[in-house]
């Protein structure tokens, strides 16, 4: 059975009040992309969109053309980031409640509970050291959990909604920050079936520790299935002392990102466990995070469109095996200030979305008919 693929997508591309306030007036993800530098020989910076331009998600006719892109390449859905810090607060929230109210694109959704605070660095006046400020703080509380699944429910009930066995699919980015997970799917399980749903297909995601303890732990508490994005943590815990070290070098004296060869870590992205009935594996196209933390940001070196089809081919054939559900996630549709997309750009053009579909066609080919 051929995999669906469910796009993460950031809807950051317009201008906000708060960020207004903490950035300066019109800021953008766009502000940092459009500044970024190269920071060492061979850094592909800065990386410039082409089909779509800098665009504003304010517009509809943006939006309409995400979707068909994604559609004609083979792409299922998006998920979309979704910020509720408790009692009513919510950030970005434009671009979905404008693709909700006015029924286009007509293109899968979901949502990804981005359930984490806000912060930021910014420098003291003298440049003598870097203070960190909460911007936005999440918070939690029993009397949140029923506003918070009423205010998501004409989502939850639009046609466009991505099910899973028939019911709304929704996760959770950081599952271990919720104070008791297990309260909290027990009651929106709870009012999906008072307000005409099956349920609620609770989905959460685990980018470090990643080990079949916790997987199972987080089955237990409750959710149908974990989505695991290994990243971050093959770029942790692969460290020797001698990398360290040389790290510590790069960053301090040499003034250089951290640097990992995507040829070398991509084969990692996929392990056995996540080829499991209740396990959903991530794709993962890139990665540059230095235009939101320069020197000390992080970068996938020599991401290509050949390397990133043998990815998706490794891991799409893999999960074309489960017996059910089977899908991925794609690590991003559009996070260009991490380097970290699919969309169209001036070096690559559609290569990374023709990797996609021609990943999807290969595997379809050599899959026996049943």
């Amino acid at each position: 059975m051929t995999p669906k693929i469910i796009a993460f997508y950031l809807p950051q591309y317009h201008p906000t009040q708060h960020n207004n306030d903490w950035w300066g007036p019109g800021f953008t993800e766009w502000t940092n992309v459009a500044k970024a530098r190269p920071l060492y020989k061979g850094h592909y910076q800065p990386k410039i969109p082409a089909d779509l331009g800098f665009y504003d998600l304010r517009l509809p006719e943006t939006r309409e053309a995400q979707a068909k892109l994604a559609k004609d390449y083979g792409i299922d859905g998006f998920c979309y980031y979704h910020y509720w810090f408790g009692n009513g607060k919510r950030e970005l929230e434009r671009p979905f409640n404008e693709v909700l109210n006015s029924g286009k694109p007509d293109f899968p959704f979901m949502l990804c509970w981005a359930n984490e605070s806000w912060t930021a660095k910014f420098w003291n006046p003298d440049g003598s050291k870097i203070d960190r400020k909460v911007l936005v703080e999440q918070t939690y509380s029993d009397d949140d959990i029923d506003r918070h699944f009423m205010e998501l429910l004409p989502a939850f009930l639009d046609k466009r909604y991505i099910r899973i066995e028939g019911k709304p699919a929704f996760m959770i980015y950081k599952p271990l920050m919720l104070p008791d997970a297990q309260a909290f799917i027990r009651r929106w399980q709870c009012l999906a079936k008072e307000n005409g749903l099956d349920g609620i297909y609770f989905l959460c995601q685990l980018q470090m520790d990643i080990t079949d303890e916790v997987i199972h732990r987080l089955l237990k508490e409750g959710f149908d299935a974990v989505n695991t994005c290994r990243l971050f943590d093959i770029w942790v815990s692969r460290r020797t002392k001698g990398q360290l070290i040389t790290r510590a070098f790069d960053r301090f004296i040499r003034r250089i990102p951290g640097i990992r060869e995507y040829s070398e870590m991509y084969p990692k992205f996929l392990c056995d466990i996540d080829l499991s009935e209740n396990v959903v594996p991530t794709l993962i196209p890139n990665w540059d995070h230095t235009p939101r933390s320069g020197v000390t940001g992080t970068v996938l070196h020599g991401a290509t469109p050949e390397l990133f089809k043998a990815h998706c081919i490794e891991v799409l054939r893999g999960v074309s095996k489960k017996e059910s559900n089977p899908l991925v996630f794609l690590k991003s549709w559009n996070e260009w200030g991490e380097g970290n997309y699919v969309e169209p750009d001036i070096k690559f053009g559609h290569g990374f979305l023709e990797a996609i579909k021609d990943a999807i066609k290969e595997v379809e080919d050599s899959t026996p008919n049943l």
